[in-house]
């Protein structure tokens, strides 16, 4: 696009030139012309340019947005995943913890008879 790029001089259709003599009014109106034409077609194609990179940026909006959803569904599993294995792991420490105060009750009951 850097040979496309939009600068005043490439933009100027007319310059006031040759404004001298009646009969000249047709050169000075076809150089106007070709001077349009072309400024006409640099507008042109900067603005299919500018559309190409907008649709581009359109796509890559919706496959992150489309990611995004995957992303946020992962998480959501990952989460009650987690969440389950801090239940197994609490439960399992209760019953760690229960089976410990039973072999100390029952080690406790025969130490005391002794």
């Amino acid at each position: 696009m850097s040979e496309l790029k939009l600068t005043q001089d490439r933009m100027k259709t007319y310059n006031g030139e040759d404004n001298k003599g009646a009969f000249k009014t047709s050169a000075r109106l076809e150089t106007f012309g070709e001077r349009q034409n072309a400024a006409n077609e640099l507008l042109a194609a900067n603005v299919n340019e500018l559309i190409k990179r907008v649709c581009l940026l359109e796509d890559q909006q919706v496959r992150n947005n489309e990611i995004m959803k995957k992303l946020a569904s992962e998480l959501t599993a990952f989460k009650a995943e987690i969440d389950r294995l801090k239940l197994t792991a609490k439960l399992n420490t209760n019953a760690v913890q229960r089976l410990n105060n039973a072999i100390n009750l029952a080690s406790g009951s025969s130490s005391e008879e002794q």
